[in-house]
């Protein structure tokens, strides 16, 4: 297969265009992430957000040059939702980033469709949000004392973590949004079929009925909670060491 020897390019990098119309870029991003939002990705195209914005697709084109693009611009405006907490001092850079990582979740699971996008940060999205962030969840990781070649590594494995989790249950409930039922609903009526393939397996089987009565999303914040401390508290035993 050729390769494409040219490196694609930015919105953020390139000249902006005159805007000579009514249509601006703000209006274009809120109406993208309102169509993301209700729809998803597969659902988006130039075509179709030009006729919720009763515009010619090719108005569009004059804010950007493709959907790649426009996928730049809606998350970098979701990454200006964040506020990254200071640590003041090393002891308080725990606390910082639990309260980060549940931030950034929350933000994800407003907004499921930017689960794939989130490891891309710093790659292809590049945008002013989106760096101010990382910068300022880097310094998290400087001010716990990890050593200049570490910061990194500590913040991508928190990262991992955090969008493995928001992936997954943002498919989750997408799945359940889909079948228009409420989450507990929804695993009410899953429950008779793991309780029946369950039989044969006593420690799934226990497992699922000693949590069966909680609600399914304190479960999946508990779930959350639980891995991120881990998370933490292998992190805190390497700067121990």
């Amino acid at each position: 297969m050729p390769v494409d020897p040219k490196v694609p390019g930015s919105v953020w990098t390139r000249p902006s265009r005159p805007q000579r119309e009514q249509l601006t870029r703000e209006q274009i991003v809120a109406a993208t992430i309102e169509m993301l939002d209700a729809e998803g990705v597969g659902a988006l195209s130039m075509r179709k957000l030009g006729t919720r914005l009763d515009a010619a697709a090719t108005s569009l084109y004059r804010h950007v040059a493709n959907k790649d693009e426009l996928m730049e611009l809606v998350v970098d405006d979701i990454y200006g939702e964040l506020e990254i907490p200071a640590a003041e001092g090393a002891a308080d850079w725990r606390v910082a980033v639990a309260r980060a990582a549940a931030d950034l979740r929350a933000m994800a699971l407003r907004h499921p469709w930017i689960a794939p996008e989130l490891g891309q940060a710093g790659l292809t999205h590049v945008g002013p949000h989106t760096m101010r962030v990382s910068s300022e969840l880097l310094a998290l990781f400087e001010a716990a004392g990890f050593p200049a070649q570490e910061k990194d590594q500590a913040m991508g494995t928190l990262m991992a973590y955090v969008i493995g989790i928001v992936t997954s249950e943002a498919a989750y409930l997408s799945l359940i949004a889909r079948s228009g039922r409420t989450e507990r609903e929804w695993v009410a009526d899953q429950r008779p079929r793991f309780d029946e393939a369950s039989q044969e397996h006593p420690r799934l089987r226990d497992g699922g009925s000693a949590r069966q009565d909680v609600d399914p999303e304190t479960i999946r914040d508990e779930d959350f909670a639980y891995g991120l401390d881990r998370i933490l508290d292998g992190l805190a035993a390497r700067l121990d060491a």
